[in-house]
C-alpha cells in the first residue's frame, strides 16, 4: 500500500481540512458579535470618497443610528464601509467591521472598534445577515448587488424572518428598480409580493425612523435569526 505523504501547509489545498477553518471562523464570528444587537449592516461602494456625497450622506445615517441606540455592521473596508465604520465611531457607538482577504488585498478602514476578518465570503455573510435586524443598501457595484439580492431571495424564501432592506439613493437605483417592475414582474419572474421586501427611500429621518418601528413594534427574535 502506498502512504500518502502530505507537506506543510497541504491543509489549506484538502477540501476536509478546509472544514475546519471554515469552523473557526464562524466561532469567531458567533463568540464576537454576540453582544452587538441592535445592529445595521450597511452596504455600498468602496470605491466611494470622503468628499463624495455618498460618503457624506452614509456619515449622518450611521451616527443617526447610533444616536437612536442602534450598532453598525459594515464590510469594514474603505469608501462607504469606513464611512459608516466612521460614522458609528464618532458618535460613540458599537462600529463593526467585517473584512474579507481578497487576491487585491482589501484594506480595514480605521473606524470599527468591533473587527472579524473572513477568508470565506459565505461565513461572513452568516454574520451580516444574523447579527442585523435591518440592511441599508447604498449605490455600490457587484459586491453590493451581490448582498442585497442574498437578502431579498433569503426573505423572499423565508429561510430569514423579514426585515427592512432599504434601498439608499432612488436616482442611482431608479433603473433597476423599473426593471424589475415592468420587466421582470410583467413577464411573471417575480410577484407584487416580491417587491415589497425593499422600500426605496432618501430621507435619513425616515430610513431610522422605519428601523427603529419595526425594532419597537415587538420583533425581538428578528435579532437571534
Amino acid at each position: 500500500m502506498v502512504e500518502k505523504q502530505y507537506i506543510i501547509g497541504d491543509f489549506t489545498t484538502q477540501d476536509t481540512w478546509r472544514v475546519f477553518r471554515i469552523m473557526a471562523e464562524f466561532v469567531e464570528g458567533f463568540e464576537t458579535l454576540a453582544d452587538i444587537s441592535p445592529a445595521v449592516t450597511i452596504f455600498g461602494s468602496s470605491r466611494a470618497r470622503p468628499e463624495d456625497e455618498d460618503y457624506q450622506y452614509t456619515l449622518r445615517i450611521a451616527r443617526m443610528l447610533v444616536e437612536n441606540g442602534f450598532g453598525v455592521i459594515t464590510g469594514g473596508g474603505p469608501g462607504i464601509m469606513e464611512a459608516a465604520n466612521r460614522g458609528a465611531a464618532e458618535a460613540g457607538g458599537r462600529s463593526i467591521g467585517l473584512n474579507i482577504e481578497l487576491p487585491r488585498e482589501q484594506e480595514s478602514n480605521p473606524y470599527a472598534n468591533i473587527r472579524v476578518n473572513f477568508r470565506y465570503f459565505f461565513a461572513r455573510r452568516m454574520m451580516f445577515v444574523k447579527y442585523a435586524l435591518a440592511y441599508i443598501i447604498l449605490p455600490g457595484g457587484l459586491g453590493t448587488l451581490d448582498e442585497l439580492f442574498e437578502v431579498l431571495m433569503l426573505i423572499q424564501t423565508q429561510k430569514i424572518k423579514p426585515f427592512p432592506v432599504i434601498m439608499v439613493g432612488k436616482r442611482y437605483w431608479q433603473g433597476l428598480l423599473d426593471w424589475l417592475r415592468f420587466t421582470a414582474l410583467k413577464e411573471g419572474k417575480l410577484s407584487l409580493k416580491d417587491l415589497e421586501i425593499f422600500k426605496a427611500m432618501d430621507e435619513p429621518d425616515e430610513i431610522v425612523r422605519t428601523i427603529k418601528d419595526f425594532y419597537e413594534e415587538g420583533h425581538p427574535k428578528a435579532l437571534r435569526r
